[in-house]
């Protein structure tokens, strides 16, 4: 077995990496084989497998350890990585491993999970060709840490990050609220933005920033094979200085049948593009919108608070939690609060059975947003001093990490509390 290696900002001793999960970037498309000794080690691997930075990955977890994998390697090629825990002493390990690495092609890469801690075995294991040596016990960011560190260009530029909206039910005012937290992130903080209107028959993007462009995210779905940097770039739409927009068609001369991971490519390369894309997911139910759900890196459900919307976002919360295991619960606006002669539930009870606080409670106020809609305009600029800009613009400091949200009221939520209030 003569393997060459990257053992650069490898550990030892396997502890938990400081930096969270959403650092890492996804893992490409790799196949792995991973063979385990303990329960303990089988779990973390499988929810490894199961996170969303893996999904392109060709993952099968073994029971059995090394001897199984000599079994088995002896009939089938080997894959990209193997993982092989091993409970032998350091010395019965290097000799072990010489058995595997005649059944094992030169281009595998091979992380070997022991329960030593021991510097002269990591040593000898490194020169022997191994890839990395990990001390059980491990966690789910070792696991992904690690795969990452070998099969991810270091010189990479960093992905941007995505931040899907989703309306707990049609009509809530989901994609405004998308385009003006956009609208926020490339003005205060003069980062390049992109807006993916993912609703091709019945999309907004282009009526809510005046744009009219002949192409947008249909030419990219319906052509993936073309879809780089430089066509992504003919296909954006200029919505202001450091902000750009994917516009749907709007149009019902087809049908729009997509399979699960068709804008999958398309919003990789927008992440490498730059680094904020907003995904303005239509209120519907189906392989793609469920993957792209499932695979941005932050999720925010819009609802307003009456019995249906409450339904719909427990079914959101927890369908997506089985989806994202390890990603925190998605974020939650709530939106169209005070209608009049509205029968509405209180904020407080509408999230008292869905285990979460809204990151915003925005008041009914079809003026100012009627008045945006109206003229293709942003709501900061149609009234800069509204209340309601302000929490959009707290809420751009949140989603991109500048901020961090807490439980006590911030100035511009308190104001909106307090009107709730008067209003009952």
């Amino acid at each position: 077995m003569s393997l060459a290696f990257d053992t650069e900002n490898q550990s030892v001793d396997g502890t938990e990496r400081s930096m969270g999960l959403n650092a890492f970037r996804p893992v490409p498309r790799i196949s792995i084989q991973a063979f385990c000794e303990t329960d303990a080690v089988a779990r973390q691997i499988s929810r490894a497998c199961e996170d969303r930075r893996m999904a392109k990955t060709h993952a099968q977890l073994h029971m059995g350890g090394l001897e199984r994998a000599v079994e088995l390697f002896q009939t089938v090629p080997t894959p990209n990585l193997i993982l092989l825990e091993t409970s032998a002493a350091p010395r019965d390990t290097l000799q072990s491993l010489s058995a595997l690495s005649e059944v094992c092609d030169p281009s595998t890469k091979v992380v070997v999970i022991g329960h030593f801690n021991d510097v002269w075995l990591y040593r000898e294991l490194i020169r022997n060709g191994i890839s990395e040596y990990m001390v059980a016990p491990i966690d789910l960011s070792d696991i992904i840490g690690v795969i990452g560190s070998l099969f991810v260009d270091p010189e990479a530029k960093p992905l941007g990050s995505s931040i899907a909206f989703i309306g707990a039910k049609g009509g809530v005012g989901a994609s405004t609220v998308a385009h003006n937290i956009a609208w926020a992130i490339s003005s205060l903080f003069k980062a390049e933005v992109v807006i993916a209107d993912m609703d091709l028959p019945y999309g907004t993007a282009n009526i809510n920033f005046d744009q009219d462009p002949a192409q947008g995210i249909a030419e990219a779905v319906f052509s993936p094979e073309r879809i780089d940097d430089v066509y992504l770039d003919r296909l954006l739409a200029q919505c202001a200085e450091n902000l750009s927009l994917l516009a749907a068609p709007s149009t019902l001369d087809r049908v729009f049948d997509f399979r699960d991971d068709s804008f999958a490519h398309l919003i990789d390369v927008a992440q490498r593009s730059v680094p904020h894309v907003v995904l303005d997911v239509p209120h519907s139910w189906n392989g793609w919108t469920r993957t792209t759900l499932s695979r941005a890196d932050e999720v925010v459900i819009v609802a307003s608070p009456e019995l249906a919307n409450l339904r719909n976002t427990k079914n959101l919360l927890d369908t997506l939690k089985q989806l994202r295991p390890n990603d925190a619960p998605p974020r939650l606006i709530l939106n169209q609060v005070g209608v009049p002669k509205r029968p509405e539930i209180a904020p407080l009870d509408f999230c008292s059975p869905l285990g979460i606080l809204p990151m915003a409670t925005i008041p009914f106020e079809p003026a100012l947003f009627g008045s945006a809609a109206n003229n293709g305009r942003m709501l900061a600029e149609t009234d800069a001093a509204n209340p309601i800009v302000q929490m959009i613009n707290e809420m751009a400091h949140i989603l991109t990490g500048r901020i961090t949200l807490k439980p006590k009221k911030k100035p511009g939520l308190s104001a909106v509390f307090s009107k709730l209030k008067r209003k009952k």
